[in-house]
């Protein structure tokens, strides 16, 4: 039984911690809020037995095994260090951090501690994706040569996105998805054009063309507008579109293997999500902790590393509209 303390209890941990619960080798023994209301009302609703505001106090806990961080996104690298020399296991929400030098900071600390960690990128686990990602690899598509994925809603589903001194940023908070979905199927680009609309020091809105030689990425994020919240992988020999929110994805139609397929009616895959969604990554992480891995081969350290140069490019290409 791997025996989890949650750190943080915004929005995120209200979804993961159900899907947590309801594995049959986990369970939360504490949890840290940044108040003491906060955590013993977070505590409370989920049957934890006991809940703290200093987190000194929880990394003590001789019950807490594996810690999932998901406070702003400016704090996860020094927490997750913090977490690593306590001896514990850690799944850090995503962001892992707000650089690639501070993700290799986290990194470096798991290594050195012989601890697990890793980037809670759920929709590497999403069966929905894997399925896709195995057959593009199986050759599907034939080379796969563009990806085109945007997510942007005009809200704030968190406040503390928009807040530069936690870290805030659209592009690490949503754009991460699509500029992840580029990384599967092309790999770390050679280089790249940006362009953004910043407010109050944070970007907001942004898209971004990202280059590998003749392929490419098309890819856009927003806070302040609506986009098409669905993804496309295009190859040699047709295209798979993953429907909104793509994600979140649960089905995709495949544009390809006939020219029936092609053109006429494309196989459509689905998979049903299952509770919010978050419990394949848990189980999996569940899995690599058990077998004594420090990372899981699916969202490996070095993948998130790139993917953190990737944001840490687009970000500082940025070209900022004048104002």
């Amino acid at each position: 039984m791997l025996r989890w303390g949650i750190i943080g209890t915004g929005d995120i941990s209200e979804k993961l911690v159900p899907d947590l619960t309801a594995l049959p080798d986990a369970t939360v023994t504490a949890v840290w809020g940044r108040s003491t209301d906060r955590a013993d009302h977070f505590a409370r609703g989920y049957g934890i037995p006991f809940s703290t505001v200093s987190l000194d106090e929880l990394l003590a806990r001789v019950d807490v095994d594996v810690v999932y961080i998901a406070t702003p996104a400016q704090t996860h690298a020094e927490i997750a260090v913090t977490a690593l020399a306590a001896g514990k296991h850690v799944l850090i929400e995503k962001p892992i951090a707000t650089s690639a030098q501070d993700a290799e900071r986290v990194y470096s600390a798991a290594r050195a501690a012989g601890r697990f960690a890793m980037e809670a990128m759920w929709m590497r686990f999403n069966p929905l994706h894997v399925e896709v990602i195995d057959r593009v690899r199986d050759g599907l598509l034939g080379e796969a040569h563009s990806v085109r994925a945007s997510f942007g809603t005009p809200f704030q589903a968190r406040g503390r996105v928009l807040t530069p001194a936690q870290g805030g940023s659209i592009l690490r908070d949503r754009g991460i998805y699509p500029v992840t979905l580029a990384h599967w199927f092309l790999g770390e680009p050679t280089s790249l054009a940006a362009s953004g609309v910043f407010e109050d020091g944070t970007d907001v809105d942004g898209h971004a063309t990202i280059e590998y030689g003749s392929d490419f990425a098309q890819l856009a994020w927003s806070g302040i507008r609506f986009l098409d919240l669905s993804a496309t992988i295009s190859g040699e020999r047709g295209w798979i579109t993953i429907a909104p929110m793509f994600w979140a994805g649960s089905r995709a139609r495949v544009h390809a293997g006939s020219v029936e397929r092609i053109f006429g009616t494309p196989e459509v895959i689905e998979h049903p999500r299952q509770g919010n969604g978050y419990g394949p990554m848990l189980a999996a992480v569940t899995d690599a902790i058990g077998r004594g891995s420090l990372e899981h081969h699916w969202h490996t350290h070095a993948d998130s590393l790139a993917i953190t140069r990737t944001l840490d490019a687009v970000l500082s290409g940025m070209s900022r509209p004048a104002t």
